[in-house]
């Protein structure tokens, strides 16, 4: 019996994201978002005591866009969540897919020394780490 290759986060994530202020509204943040793909604004720590944020294009259609709130008067602050799940690039895969199981996480940004280096998501885990091993 062989063993399973070791596929890690970094092997999988998605180098491309968008970095945003907090203090950003939701109408500046969508119009400055290059990288749609990742479904995600990664929200920039305030100072070096404070936390990454993260917002979901799906956080925003329920709490703006349902609640018929405008974009251009609510910050991106408002509904982040902070501080946001963060996993390590050398995490085996297996694991990260467990974790997002357990605490019901769709995707999250992959940080080294307080320093993001990318975005996995469930789909990243799936299409990039199973599929090239069926």
């Amino acid at each position: 019996m062989g063993s399973k290759p070791l596929i890690r986060v970094r092997d999988v994530m998605k180098t491309h994201f968008d970095l945003v202020e907090g203090m950003a509204t939701v109408a500046a943040a969508l119009e400055t978002m290059q990288h749609v793909e990742t479904k995600t604004l990664i929200v920039r720590p305030r100072n070096d005591h404070d936390e990454i944020g993260i917002v979901s294009l799906s956080d925003i259609s329920r709490e703006v866009l349902a609640r018929d709130r405008a974009p251009d008067r609510v910050n991106i602050y408002e509904i982040m969540v902070k501080p946001a799940f963060t996993v390590h690039p050398d995490m085996d895969i297996r694991y990260c897919a467990r974790l997002f199981d357990r605490f019901g996480l769709s995707r999250a940004p992959v940080v080294k020394d307080r320093e993001v280096l990318g975005v996995v998501s469930l789909t990243d885990l799936v299409m990039k780490g199973l599929l090239p091993n069926l």
